[in-house]
């Protein structure tokens, strides 16, 4: 187990999900930061490396044990970003993903009260329907499926319940993180192409791609400034899927001839996507000074963290 030194009027704040893609990212910044003492939680054992945190090994779905954790750390703020987010396996599997994604989200919003922690909770451009984009925070929500519905109830239970709350949409986060088991965009079409696989790729849904780091860092914005409401974060590129394949292809050299349009009726899944999304970033911009990379420039950092991780 990693943890940190205790140093006096350091801030405490608590992570949920740290395992995974985003969990890690927070972490990986956080660490860097002298005014936090970092609590990273996870669901088993710690998959994360370095030092510098402590690290709680957490059932967010028992009350008992998140009533009890939350207690003894007493964190001025919390970083809720634990999610069942595959959307198809909220779609076969709903009571799970509804205990996870709603009824967890609720026993951490109450034990956070007591508290009086700064509740910042990880959404996602899924509570839309999809039939514009990009959007902004004002726009209206009205998900297409399953996991989309329990995220937005998730978020109106945090507005509803925490005397202090920010939430933090974002849209198709990609990145490298260690000990992860699904792949992003960018890697599943730069091993595809590169085993000379033909793939199909959807060019009728929009979305702006999200770097990971990006992501943490828009939170971690949130944290430092204590900030309130609702913010959009995500990348700021308006891309189809299939744009994004072109660009890999294009950044690594690859055969693009093998990239073939399609679109989402061409699929067969549980879950409905909504088609349109994005968003529009200008008030995380103006408020919290976020400025994400390009997609392009994306591309090139996971590049470079997967020829690390290969060395």
């Amino acid at each position: 187990m990693a943890t940190a030194t205790l140093m006096p009027n350091r801030k405490k704040i608590f992570i949920t999900g740290a395992n995974g893609l985003l969990g890690q990212k927070l972490v990986e910044q956080l660490v860097q930061k002298e005014e936090f003492e970092i609590i990273a939680s996870g669901k088993g054992a710690c998959r994360l490396t370095g030092a510098g945190y402590k690290y709680v090994s957490l059932d967010i779905t028992d009350p008992t044990e998140v009533n009890l954790v939350l207690a003894e750390i007493q964190p001025e703020i919390i970083i809720h970003g634990a999610a069942i987010t595959n959307v198809d396996v909220c779609e076969l599997n709903q009571e799970a993903c509804f205990e996870v994604n709603v009824k967890a989200t609720e026993y951490l919003v109450s034990a956070g009260e007591l508290c009086k922690s700064h509740f910042i909770y990880v959404s996602t451009d899924f509570i839309f329907s999809g039939e514009t984009g990009p959007l902004d925070e004002s726009a209206l929500p009205s998900p297409v499926n399953f996991y989309g519905q329990t995220k937005l109830e998730a978020e109106r239970f945090v507005m509803n319940h925490s005397s202090k709350w920010a939430i933090a949409r974002t849209v198709l986060v990609y990145g490298i993180a260690n000990d992860l088991s699904r792949s992003n965009i960018i890697l599943w079409v730069k091993s595809s192409l590169e085993a000379g696989k033909e793939i199909q790729v959807v060019d009728d849904q929009f979305r702006t791609p999200t770097l990971a780091e990006d992501l943490a860092t828009g939170c971690i914005l949130i944290a430092e400034r204590s900030a309130v409401g609702v913010f959009h974060i995500s990348g700021s590129d308006f891309l189809t899927p299939y744009q994004m394949a072109i660009m890999t292809a294009e950044y690594f050299g690859l055969d693009k001839s093998l990239i073939k349009r399609a679109d989402s009726s061409t699929f067969t899944q549980p879950a409905k996507r909504p088609l349109k999304t994005g968003f529009i970033i200008e008030k995380a911009r103006k408020e919290l000074g976020f400025e994400p990379k390009t997609f392009r420039e994306g591309i090139a950092i996971l590049a470079n963290q997967f020829n690390l991780a290969r060395s």
